[in-house]
């Protein structure tokens, strides 16, 4: 496998952690150095994991694995889109400013949220070990891509969210967009079409 092909592949699996990185950004307003290691790396580690282990896994699981994944992609992106959602509907404005709000680059989210924009990656690892290509290269690979577009997505939702009068349909917008990956996730394993 060449370089452009696993480039092209790495941008392609990072497209689900740049929008989760925007929306991430836009709730949280303002974004240290610190958040922004924390997001990047963990989208990072967990993007070149995935394929590791989807290689390791092989072929013996794949049926399994193409089972549920989406599901389990779209379940987390949904749950953490409906949190946003949540605090950007919020009646009490006053309240909102006074709480302190949820850091979306620790704990369990931060872990969902990984999870949940890596699940591709697993399928490429095991489409790379039916094909009996090497996985390291195309794992740190996909891992620094990934890393890198988690930081750029985290800015430059952090630059929108900064725009008041755009702050919360920003936000409303940005769960919105977890929701839409969760279910073109869905759409992309046909889904839909087989509940017609």
């Amino acid at each position: 496998m060449n370089l452009l092909t696993i480039l092209g592949i790495a941008v392609a699996l990072a497209m689900d952690a740049f929008a989760v990185a925007i929306a991430t950004g836009v709730s949280l307003k303002q974004v240290s150095i610190r958040q922004t290691f924390r997001l990047s790396w963990h989208f990072g580690l967990f993007q070149a994991f995935m394929p590791i282990i989807g290689w390791g896994l092989g072929s013996s699981v794949q049926s399994y694995m193409e089972a549920y994944a989406h599901w389990i992609a779209f379940v987390l992106l949904a749950l953490v889109g409906s949190n946003m959602l949540k605090e950007a509907l919020q009646a009490d404005e006053d309240a909102e400013e006074t709480k302190p709000k949820k850091d979306s680059t620790k704990g369990m989210t931060m872990v969902m949220l990984s999870v949940a924009t890596s699940i591709d990656a697993l399928a490429v690892g095991l489409s790379m070990s039916m094909l009996r290509v090497s996985i390291v290269t195309p794992a740190i690979i996909i891992g620094i891509v990934a890393g890198l577009f988690t930081i750029a997505g985290l800015h430059l939702g952090m630059r929108v969210a900064r725009l008041t009068w755009l702050s919360t349909w920003a936000e409303i917008v940005g769960g919105l967009v977890l929701w839409i990956i969760g279910l073109n996730i869905l759409r992309e394993n046909g889904v839909f079409t087989s509940l017609l």
